[in-house]
């Protein structure tokens, strides 16, 4: 079966209309770049380069809390302050298997305090003056009363 003729015309006239604004975009010159500055002219003041940001002085403290039965406990809460200040600067919950990662400045003692409802709060202290870059710690949950489950 042979396509009538004025369908075909119709056909070409909408890819067309549809594509030469791209086709003829593409060809358009590139824009020119902005003039040289003159003697009249200062030169422009640069901006400040960024500088990339680097965990090369920070401590990780990575960690992970379990229940009284050993199983992963989701939903810890966590604070963190350095040993000599009443303020926590850092906080953070545990994930659904029970661990948790917080970075902090080296060069001070740090003091980490784990609280659940239902279950006595534990304390550690860490060192993160040394040339150690992390500290991985393990927490056992104790109910309030001090007895297991």
């Amino acid at each position: 079966m042979k396509s009538p003729r004025w369908f075909v015309v119709v056909g070409m006239a909408a890819l067309s209309v549809c594509f030469a604004p791209a086709f003829f975009r593409a060809q358009e010159p590139a824009p020119a770049a902005p003039p040289a500055p003159t003697a009249s002219q200062p030169p422009a003041p640069e901006k400040p380069q960024k500088q990339k940001y680097s965990h090369a002085d920070e401590f990780l403290i990575i960690g992970t809390i379990f229940d009284p039965k050993g199983y992963a406990f989701p939903g810890v809460e966590l604070r963190i302050r350095r040993s000599n200040e009443k303020k926590y600067r850092w906080d953070s919950y545990t994930n659904s298997r029970g661990e948790f990662a917080v970075r902090v400045p080296q060069g001070s003692d740090y003091e980490v305090v784990i609280h659940a409802k239902g279950f006595a709060d534990q304390t550690r202290e860490l060192n993160a003056k040394t040339g150690v870059s992390e500290a991985r710690i393990v927490f056992r949950m104790e109910s309030a009363g001090g007895t297991k489950k």
